[in-house]
C-alpha cells in the first residue's frame, strides 16, 4: 500500500519560513520511466495548484508564484521529499499536499498524480 504522509505545516508569520516534509512508503517499482513527488497547494474556495516538483535525478521544477521563495528536495535513501519555504507571505495560506507519480516528463498538473498525501495546513499572518 501507497503512503505519504505529510507533516511541517503549522502557523507563522509573514516573512518566516517553514519546512514541509512528505514521507514515502510503498511505492511500486518502475522499471523505465522515473518518479516524481511534487506539492500542490489548495486555498479555500480554489483549485488545487502545483507548486515544485521533483524527480529521482534531482531535477526542479517551479510554479512562478513560488520561484526565488521555495525549494524542493528528495532524500531517496530516506524516502522523504521536503519543500523549504522562505519569506512566506499570507497568499501562501494554503493546505498543501505531496503527490506521487511514475512518468517520463515533469508535471504540476494534479491530474497526473496517481499518488496523493492528507495534507497539512499552512497559515501565514500578516
Amino acid at each position: 500500500e501507497v503512503r505519504l504522509a505529510e507533516s511541517g505545516g503549522g502557523l507563522v508569520q509573514s516573512g518566516g519560513s517553514l519546512r514541509l516534509s512528505c514521507a514515502a512508503s510503498g511505492l511500486p517499482f518502475r522499471y523505465y520511466d522515473l518518479y516524481y513527488v511534487a506539492w500542490f497547494r489548495q486555498r479555500n474556495g480554489e483549485e488545487r495548484e502545483g507548486v515544485a516538483v521533483v524527480d529521482e535525478r534531482g531535477t526542479t521544477d517551479y510554479a512562478n508564484s513560488v520561484k526565488g521563495r521555495f525549494a524542493i528536495s528528495w532524500n531517496i535513501s530516506a524516502d522523504t521529499a521536503y519543500l523549504q519555504m522562505d519569506n512566506l507571505s499570507p497568499r501562501d495560506t494554503a493546505m498543501y499536499y505531496c503527490a506521487a507519480r511514475k512518468g517520463m516528463y515533469k508535471s504540476l498538473s494534479a491530474t497526473t498524480y496517481t499518488y496523493w498525501g492528507q495534507g497539512t495546513q499552512v497559515t501565514v499572518s500578516s
